[in-house]
């Protein structure tokens, strides 16, 4: 077994619970409480239909006793109901209330014993099956953005898997439902825990262009394939990004220039690229295959929306290229779509 095999047990996904466990605790307890309390209050305005068996007067002590003996188990004997009222209580009330406390327990033994090892193990089987999920390598603010629009656009939060190191981060993240894994995603065994082979798409912000560089570069070498968007904060360093495998490379601050710029030759400019790159804008830019049926046609003629560029293999081609007069099987197409359309 290699050290990456090795180093891979120690990663493991966790999804947080919807109830926190002082709520479920508290709860159970109140109850448990509660029917004793009702078992408590009876025995002891009906106590003349007890007697204990020397004789003696019963008091609330003894009531006590009694009701918490009977209610966890049959009680002993040395105090016991003679009169038919105390009986029927016994049989009809507190019978029920032994059986509802005893499930009480067994149900608090499952939660907060018996159901960690299930989620454990529950969690294990997901890990092992996980695919077609997005991987989220940085929690911090660009990362906790991308969670937030990536569930906007319609992203079951729980296919989304964060791996971090910081603690405080995986928390965060966990309540807005993402799986979580605390490890370090420069390393092969944390992204292989993370089944980078079989995720959708790998976003990486780790807040250190060489960092996120490093991340790149493991992921790439374990997923051929897989589309990879890294933040790189240094336009020195974009280019490095590339060269890594990163399909995408964004840089925050060239994009607000970009806006910045584009707003100086007419508001509406970067009102419609924020358009474009909003979850709740009216328009939104979709990657799609050529349809069959599209082979041929010109890039003009998209009945879906409207065609901007074409990608063949490695060539780009805008839509007032002669290129884009006949698209070919295989081609991508990047259009712009209604919002309701990209969903």
């Amino acid at each position: 077994m290699s050290s990456d095999d090795a180093d891979s047990t120690r990663y493991h996904l966790r999804r947080a619970s919807r109830t926190p466990v002082w709520l479920a605790l508290s709860w159970r307890a109140l109850l448990a409480l509660a029917l004793i309390g009702i078992a408590l209050a009876v025995h002891w305005f009906d106590r003349d239909g007890l007697r204990q068996n020397s004789g003696e007067p019963v008091t609330f002590a003894d009531i006590l006793y009694f009701t918490m003996i009977t209610v966890t188990t049959v009680g002993y004997g040395d105090i016991v109901p003679v009169t038919q009222q105390a009986r029927m209580f016994d049989t009809f009330v507190v019978t029920p209330i032994r059986l509802f406390v005893w499930l009480i327990f067994l149900g608090t033994a499952y939660n907060f014993l018996l159901k960690r090892v299930w989620e454990k193990w529950r969690m294990n089987v997901i890990q092992r099956h996980l695919e077609n999920h997005v991987i989220v390598a940085g929690y911090g603010t660009s990362g906790s953005e991308a969670m937030s629009e990536l569930v906007r656009r319609g992203a079951e939060p729980n296919m989304v898997v964060v791996v971090d190191e910081n603690v405080g981060a995986l928390r965060a993240a966990e309540a807005c439902g993402a799986t979580v894994m605390e490890g370090n995603a420069t390393r092969n065994a944390a992204l292989q825990a993370a089944r980078v082979e079989s995720a959708r798409a790998l976003i990486v912000s780790a807040g250190r262009d060489d960092t996120s560089i490093l991340i790149v570069l493991t992921a790439r070498r374990l997923a051929r394939d897989i589309p990879i968007s890294v933040v790189i904060r240094s336009q020195d360093n974009e280019a490095i990004a590339h060269q890594a495998g990163a399909n995408t490379v964004i840089n925050p601050a060239s994009f607000a220039g970009l806006l910045l710029a584009g707003s100086t030759h007419g508001a509406h400019t970067a009102d419609y690229l924020a358009d474009l790159a909003a979850s709740g804008g009216r328009v939104a830019l979709r990657e799609r295959s050529v349809a069959q049926d599209e082979v041929g046609k010109p890039l003009a003629d998209l009945q879906t929306g409207l065609g901007h560029r074409i990608y063949r293999g490695q060539k780009i081609f805008g839509f007032w290229e002669p290129e884009a007069k006949r698209l070919e099987a295989g081609d991508l197409i990047v259009e712009v779509v209604p919002r309701r359309e990209s969903r």
